[in-house]
């Protein structure tokens, strides 16, 4: 067992000697979801390190903190690789639902794509509390998780050949697009993704360079912080609390470890 390995286990306490197989990979994504934060106070915060295996085993295993797509997913991939798995990053665009459009800052997403049996999987660690907890495949089958269900679409446009559909449970009541990505643009190094790190810091239409965003799973549904609310879904009820900059920091040192 290598050092990334040992300090990805011990970051989502996964046993040291289980092996990972395909089918564990839904207890992977689970804890996953509650161990590592989708945040971006490093953006907020202006203390990007460029996109390499040792700083993100550096920030999100040893440090602990959480970090967005670009960092969660390749961390992610980077541990699959170790064990056997054939994976490699894909870039996707998110769909927005307040425009009913595509975001104009293209490919700014990234995920993973497995491949088993000559069967292509999409697998999602990095997507906020949109995530489907289990390995989606391409070929249009519905897939279900404690988070709701989950579904790709055949689609050829300029930005991908595939689109992430979710229905998500206690939220939606009918599909609603996630992303378009592309299938057949693999990105198989990290540091290829500091393009996006870039993009998501620098740019005025970046959604997460103007105020600070913590959120992941809990047993029960998610829980959401930014600097004026937190916001907790549990079975379907949602509670929303106003707070100020001091609530904001114990609140994201108590629930998330930040």
């Amino acid at each position: 067992m290598n050092r990334l390995d040992e300090l990805f286990r011990n970051r989502i306490s996964f046993p040291e000697n289980e092996s990972i197989t395909f089918e564990t990979l839904d207890t992977i994504l689970e804890k996953v979801s509650w161990t590592i934060p989708f945040e971006n106070l490093a953006v907020i915060n202006k203390r990007n390190l460029p996109l390499t295996q040792e700083n993100l085993v550096d920030k999100i295993l040893l440090r602990k903190e959480g970090g967005l797509c670009y960092e969660i997913n390749p961390i992610l991939y980077l541990f699959l690789l170790e064990n056997g798995f054939d994976a490699v990053l894909t870039r996707g665009t998110i769909y927005r639902q307040d425009i009913q459009s595509y975001a104009n800052l293209k490919g700014t997403h990234v995920a993973i794509l497995l491949t088993k049996k000559d069967q292509k999987y999409l697998i999602d660690a990095g997507f906020g509390s949109n995530l489907p907890l289990t390995p989606v495949p391409l070929t249009g089958e519905i897939v279900t998780s404690i988070n709701g269900e989950f579904r790709t679409r055949k689609m050829n446009s300029e930005l991908g050949d595939y689109i992430f559909e979710m229905k998500l449970k206690h939220k939606d009541t009918d599909w609603r697009i996630g992303y378009a990505f592309d299938s057949q643009k693999p990105v198989k190094k990290v540091s290829e993704c500091s393009v996006i790190q870039t993009v998501i810091t620098e740019h005025p239409e970046s959604p997460f360079n103007k105020v600070p965003l913590i959120t992941k799973r809990t047993n029960h549904g998610n829980i959401t912080l930014t600097d004026t609310t937190f916001t907790q879904w549990e079975n379907g009820h949602v509670e929303k609390e106003n707070i100020n900059p001091i609530r904001f920091r114990d609140l994201a040192k108590i629930h998330f470890g930040l």
